[in-house]
């Protein structure tokens, strides 16, 4: 045999066998294709389908979309002459070899299929976990996708938001500010208190029930430190706390320097101990 027949070897073969190859090369840019769109038609139409819940979409848009992938490699080689208990064996290997490997990869999945079933977070809520905070935007195969308060991207793995405590800030109806106020020792208290309930009262998104309270928080040197505590609606949560923050401020200084002639000394803040309070599940 000589070179130029060792040469024209691939040639002939390319030529018997480009029907074939046309074939598979179709096959694989159809399955692609078909991935992507089926992979955006459920991310797009499922979350509107009635009785479904939208959590489900992202996940199930990238098992979709992996699974026309395989369907369409084990297919590009059955046209290539590979048998299917040849592409079994291979596929079973490879599977215990990339379990193996990549293990932790298989527990973002399992944690991820944990994360929807069970539904600690769901798209649109804000949470804290794994010490990151911000608003779900997507819990896919493999890691959550959210976006902080100040519009930044986080991305954190199924497993290690599954396996921390999880906090979720809009999940329940109602939900309690607490606002510290610190006022001189001279100070009459009962008439802070009812300064504080009078301001929580006007305010027509503090629930009646709970009713607002206001008490002692401690002493410290020459100020007493008081907490007034209001219920309200999850979703005005942040609003009512800055209202009533700078409200209180003002009515204190107000009324009791103009009562009982004090002329500083008093500081008003959100609790301290009840950080990250955006509970906002818009933009």
């Amino acid at each position: 045999m000589t070179f130029y027949d060792i040469l024209f070897i691939p040639i002939n073969w390319l030529g018997a066998n480009a029907l074939t190859l046309l074939a598979i090369l179709a096959v694989l840019v159809a399955g692609w294709y078909l991935s992507r769109l089926a992979a955006n038609a459920i991310k797009t139409y499922l979350p509107r389908a009635y009785g479904v819940d939208k959590n489900f979409a992202p996940l199930l848009s990238q098992v979709a979309r992996y699974g026309i992938l395989i369907f369409a490699v084990v297919t590009a080689l059955n046209l290539l002459g590979v048998a299917n208990s040849s592409i079994i064996t291979v596929l079973g290997a490879a599977g215990l070899a990339v379990a193996l490997a990549l293990q932790g990869t298989l527990a973002n999945i399992a944690a991820g299929i944990m994360l929807i079933v069970l539904r600690p977070i769901a798209i649109g809520e804000f949470i804290q976990g794994d010490g990151v905070a911000g608003v779900v935007v997507e819990i896919g195969l493999f890691g959550t996708r959210l976006r902080s308060s100040s519009g930044l991207y986080i991305f954190t793995p199924n497993q290690k938001l599954w396996s921390s405590a999880i906090t979720n800030h809009s999940r329940e109806p109602n939900r309690r500010l607490d606002v510290n106020v610190s006022v001189p020792d001279s100070v009459d208290i009962g008439h802070s208190r009812r300064l504080l309930l009078r301001i929580a009262g006007a305010d027509k998104r503090v629930l009646v029930n709970p009713a607002p309270l206001v008490h002692v928080e401690s002493f410290s040197g020459t100020a007493v430190n008081l907490q007034l505590r209001a219920w309200v609606a999850t979703p005005d949560y942040l609003p009512t706390l800055y209202a009533l923050t700078e409200e209180a401020k003002l009515a204190l200084n107000r009324e009791l320097i103009r009562k009982e002639g004090e002329t500083g000394g008093i500081t008003v803040a959100p609790d301290p101990a009840n950080p990250s309070p955006e509970t906002q599940s818009g933009s």
